[in-house]
């Protein structure tokens, strides 16, 4: 059980050094219009009630809202989005189990897309928001990772005190 657990978070701290390292592009998110939804491939695991401290990237599920969101932290603080939070997780990608490591480029492609294609509440257009992106490294892809997360972040901290997905 404990080697699970650690491989979990060396998995957590790979996809976070890549995101810091290259893979945190950020871009203004402008469009707000509907879209196709992110895709998921399991349902999401329970937890208990919020805030949730100590919750590592593999962890985060669509929706949730980070107090004092550190992109290159390995684990994050989960709060109620109607709380003064800096980040939301606003899509999740998964890529295939069977399917080849894609290489570096084509995951930011993916990261990029994932959040273009992502809904966004109208209450988004009333905050100062950039994009960022983590994805897996080609090791933690080796250990399973394959997902490809979009968040939008406040640079101005714990400022967004509502969800900003529909």
């Amino acid at each position: 059980m404990g080697t699970a657990a650690a491989a979990v978070v060396v998995v957590g701290l790979l996809v976070w050094l890549v995101s810091s390292l290259g893979g945190g592009d950020k871009e203004p998110v402008a469009d707000t219009s509907p879209a196709a939804s992110a895709t998921t491939s399991s349902a999401p695991v329970k937890r208990g009630p919020l805030p949730l401290e100590g919750v590592g990237p593999l962890e985060f599920q669509p929706g949730d809202c980070f107090k004092d969101f550190d992109p290159e932290a390995p684990e994050s603080t989960v709060v109620d989005c109607a709380t003064g939070h800096s980040a939301q997780l606003i899509a999740v990608h998964h890529f295939e189990e069977s399917a080849g490591y894609p290489g570096l480029n084509a995951l930011k492609d993916k990261g990029r897309e994932t959040c273009r294609n992502a809904q966004l509440a109208a209450a988004a257009t009333g905050y100062d928001l950039k994009q960022r992106n983590a994805y897996p490294s080609s090791t933690s892809w080796e250990n399973g990772d394959r997902r490809v997360d979009c968040y939008v972040t406040a640079d101005a901290g714990n400022v967004i005190m509502e969800s900003l997905i529909p």
